[in-house]
């Protein structure tokens, strides 16, 4: 509705969720444009938050990568890719073990335990497989074991990783997957320094994305798109947020670095409804 601001949902996967949108919504009421207002609304889930995109009970949605194609393929393809993190771009899947494993390569891992993340998390379940099998490791050459955490928060609390690194700490795992910015936290804060080795890492995909209806017109959307990426790092005020939400800038979406899990979701018969 004309005059109305947009209506952005997110799900509310931790606690500090609520400051983040918080200073996303008072940075965008900073501007005297009405066209820029923007509200939020929070979701215990990825399966509401994408039911509820495509009821039009919001305009866009805060996707991760498999909200995302899971909204696609649901509407057809009638979807509008909006904007994505810098850090979303070149996202990768971490294979880890303990040193001297003997492991350093995909096809060392065949005939191994594996321990996956939570079944609905692309970076810690569904690429790891998918990326396996590219290498020449199918599912049925190693053995699974999940750990489905959070389930309906797409990987987002990094719980189901940490258990599957606990999983390999404990000699009940071989190998872990878990996301590149896990691995990258990891090693920031010293965690398992010099307890984890990595053993092979998949090539890159994007992760999380703006997504929106393509019924939305361009005249509600873009002000407020365009306000978005003029957020700035070398604004004290912006980079607070930008830090709280795992980023740099906002850029626009690379749509190749979905392709790989359209290809997954399809090849592992994933539900687009789930």
């Amino acid at each position: 509705m004309s005059g109305q601001p947009l209506v952005v949902g997110a799900v509310a996967y931790t606690p500090n969720v609520v400051p983040i949108w918080e200073g996303i919504r008072s940075y965008f009421q900073s501007s005297e444009s009405p066209e820029t207002q923007m509200d939020f609304v929070l979701y215990s889930n990825y399966g509401r938050l994408v039911d509820s995109l495509i009821a039009g009970h919001i305009d866009i949605a805060w996707n991760t990568n498999l909200a995302y194609v899971r909204a696609v393929l649901q509407t057809g393809g009638h979807c509008t890719a909006l904007a994505q993190r810098d850090t979303d771009v070149d996202y990768t899947t971490v294979f880890v073990a303990r040193p001297g494993s003997g492991m350093h390569a995909p096809e060392d891992i065949a005939g191994k335990r594996l321990a996956l993340g939570s079944a609905d998390s692309a970076h810690a379940a569904i690429l790891p497989l998918y990326y396996l099998r590219r290498a020449g490791i199918a599912e049925s050459d190693v053995h699974v074991i999940r750990f489905n955490t959070d389930i309906g928060k797409h990987g987002d609390t990094g719980r189901s990783e940490l258990d599957a690194v606990d999983a390999v700490m404990a000699g009940e795992a071989d190998v872990a997957a878990i996301g590149s910015s896990t691995w990258t936290a990891m090693g920031a804060e010293d965690l398992m320094a010099d307890s984890l080795a990595e053993v092979w890492r998949t090539d890159g995909y994007c992760h999380c994305m703006f997504t929106a209806l393509d019924t939305l017109p361009a005249d509600r959307y873009q002000p407020w798109l365009d306000r978005l990426l003029a957020m700035s790092w070398d604004n004290p005020e912006h980079r607070t947020i930008l830090e709280l939400e795992g980023l740099r800038r906002w850029v626009p979406p690379l749509l190749d670095g979905y392709k790989p899990l359209f290809e997954a979701v399809e090849e592992q018969g994933i539900d687009p409804r789930w």
